[in-house]
């Protein structure tokens, strides 16, 4: 009986965690104005995208008569490249996501499901498939599948750092990543590898704190990782500051040459930044991978 309760009030209380989610990042993606969705690519579709001359293979019928009859050439009317595309998303739920330096910020992990499960909305309703890296959450369409979508990033992980699922990547397919990307990089590297030998191209946004890029502490300070894996007490914590800041601009570099390597695409987010902002960069880094 206690432990049906126990799982009872679990439930309840993941569920209670569940609305505020969606519908902070049902009003986010409403915030980011699309209009008609297409991905500017040649293709099946309605608009218009563009006249090309006609090539051995073009059947009669897809001639442009009226822009060919201007001159001696014929055209192709083609147009906007309207197919659904498959988008893998992972969004880091490791116990390091959940720092916030000030009462007053949002946590790294606030921030990241929010951002991921925006992106995710405007995707499903431009008509894309969207899913969780990995074999739990393929990627599928419609408003069931942001819902499993937010169920599944309302959860915590208990370890510092997770590393990024790089399972079951659909070849050619589309992906987001959202960390803060300071765990073990050979994971990080594996991922985007993988990834890219698969013919997946993406995203990277990292998200960080604005104390963790300033690193604004003095004096006696006790330093603990959030899962508690990790301490450090110091009298002199000003004295750190230079080995961090240079530790912490060697990880942006090597993110940045890994991205550079396998074709995606790096951004940084901080919590204290619009999160308007930064869903409007996902989505036009992702609308512009596809080209």
């Amino acid at each position: 009986m206690n432990a049906a309760l126990t799982l009872r009030e679990r439930s309840e209380a993941e569920a209670s965690r569940l609305p505020p989610l969606l519908a902070r990042a049902e009003h986010l993606a409403g915030t980011v104005l699309l209009g008609d969705h297409g991905r500017r690519r040649s293709g099946l579709g309605d608009d218009f995208w563009q006249y090309r001359p006609a090539q051995i293979g073009d059947s009669r019928r897809m001639i442009d008569h009226r822009r060919s009859a201007r001159g001696d050439q014929q055209f192709v009317r083609e147009r906007e490249w309207q197919i659904a595309q498959s988008v893998m998303l992972w969004v880091d739920q490791g116990a390091s996501m959940r720092f916030a330096s000030d009462k007053n910020l949002v946590s790294k992990a606030d921030r990241a499901r929010l951002l991921g499960l925006a992106t995710a909305i405007l995707l499903v309703r431009g008509g894309e498939r969207v899913g969780l890296t990995g074999t739990t959450l393929p990627p599928r369409r419609g408003n069931a599948q942001i819902i499993r979508l937010a169920e599944a990033l309302s959860q915590d992980l208990e370890t510092d750092y997770a590393p990024p699922e790089h399972r079951a990547m659909i070849p050619h397919a589309r992906a987001v990543f959202i960390s803060d990307f300071l765990g073990p990089m050979d994971e990080v590297e594996l991922a985007l590898t993988k990834a890219a030998d698969r013919g997946v191209r993406g995203v990277l946004l990292q998200v960080l704190d604005p104390g963790e890029e300033t690193f604004p502490y003095r004096g006696r300070t006790i330093f603990e990782s959030v899962g508690g894996s990790v301490r450090h007490e110091t009298l002199k914590a000003g004295e750190l500051r230079e080995r961090y800041l240079e530790r912490l601009a060697k990880r942006k570099d090597a993110l940045t040459q890994l991205c550079r390597a396998t074709g995606w695409q790096l951004g940084l987010h901080h919590t204290g930044d619009s999160a308007q902002a930064a869903l409007l960069w996902l989505y036009r880094a992702l609308d512009g991978g596809t080209r």
